[in-house]
């Protein structure tokens, strides 16, 4: 009956063994093509253009499966470690031959599948996390890239202004200028002038001084010209009022 006992436990943790490898074998292929997945939609991310924010929210929910699954698949590892441990205990418990050879090949291949579980989870788990660090530190730059150029834009832009700010400063210095210069002719010409009529003004004195005649002659006749527009400006007058009194009767 203890042989029959100890033989039940030991196919019951057999089957324990066998149905964890399972699970972990369809977790393991599911994991890896996660990962073969993110890999290669980071590397066409990387060819397309920095400002479609699709990848962004593609890459995240990517990272919350990755850690879900590596959560589960560390648990049924360490589930599958735990049988592994029962079984050694098993064959090192008294009343069990240690020589059967059919029992210690049985264990060492459940040992074996285990260790090549593991290495296989933590070689896509490294590979994974390679690939988003190397895809974030791309991200990192392809950001500064889009800033520098942006930052170019905006200094080009205020350059152009700059400069068209100093052209406009520029004509109007020059307009000043020849402002300035047509102000300085004007008065040179101005001057001029005057020093001429100053030096007429002069003869025209210097002429009534000498001849005292001449200057009585100009104020008769300056005299007889007001008089004459004084009458010319009557005769007009009394036309225009006898017009309008001719135009109202």
């Amino acid at each position: 009956m203890a042989a029959g006992s100890s033989s039940n436990y030991w196919e019951d943790l057999r089957k324990q063994a066998r149905q964890l490898e399972n699970e972990l074998d369809l977790k393991l292929v599911s994991f890896s093509k996660l990962c073969t997945s993110y890999s290669h939609s980071s590397t066409r991310e990387g060819r397309r253009d920095s400002s479609d924010t699709t990848p962004l929210l593609n890459g995240s929910s990517q990272d919350r499966m990755f850690e879900t699954m590596a959560v589960e698949i560390e648990q049924l590892l360490g589930r599958l470690t735990g049988i592994n441990d029962k079984m050694v205990e098993y064959t090192n418990s008294a009343g069990v031959p240690s020589l059967n050879a059919a029992l210690m090949h049985t264990l060492q291949r459940h040992r074996d599948i285990l260790q090549d579980y593991t290495h296989e989870f933590h070689k896509t788990k490294t590979n994974f996390l390679a690939v988003r660090e190397r895809e974030n530190l791309l991200g990192s730059v392809r950001k500064d890239i889009e800033s520098y150029k942006s930052g170019s834009s905006v200094n080009n832009r205020r350059t152009e202004l700059f400069l068209k700010e100093h052209e406009h400063l520029r004509n109007s210095d020059r307009l000043i200028e020849e402002t300035i210069s047509i102000a300085m002719a004007t008065k040179e010409n101005m001057t001029s002038q005057r020093g001429i009529l100053k030096s007429i003004q002069s003869k025209m004195n210097t002429l009534a001084n000498r001849f005292p005649a001449v200057n009585n002659l100009i104020q008769r006749i300056n005299l007889r010209k007001r008089r004459d527009s004084l009458i010319l400006g009557g005769v007009i007058g009394i036309c225009t009022i006898l017009l309008l009194l001719y135009a109202f009767h």
